[in-house]
């Protein structure tokens, strides 16, 4: 990933509500929901929500695919992995460490 895209993504993220957008469908998993769904889940109002949306579709944050009269929204999995990769790139001096992520979720399962 190249700086400016990751600028671009971390732009798009720094804003409460897109953040909670994103949080949203990454939960969601690759079969997204449609942009009303979203925005009665987090209680933003539609007119707020398609101007997140466009934000973080501008950053490649998110996909949109039509499914029937719906547009259906989606984490971009592979953007977002890249940007932890950028953001992680010399992580620790290059010394294997683990982060902070799995460090947690591996605490909850035990």
């Amino acid at each position: 990933m190249e700086t400016k895209s990751a600028l671009s993504a971390l732009a798009a993220l720094a804003q409460e509500s897109r953040l909670a957008i994103f949080r949203l469908l990454v939960a969601t998993g690759p079969e997204g929901l449609a942009a009303s769904k979203i925005a009665e889940e987090l209680g933003i109002p539609s007119s707020s929500l398609s101007f997140h949306l466009k934000e973080l579709n501008y950053a490649e944050l998110i996909e949109a695919r039509q499914e029937g009269r719906f547009i259906i929204y989606s984490a971009n999995f592979s953007a977002m992995n890249d940007l932890i990769g950028f953001l992680t790139e010399s992580c620790c001096g290059g010394k294997s460490c683990m982060p902070s992520t799995q460090k947690r979720s591996r605490k909850s399962t035990s």
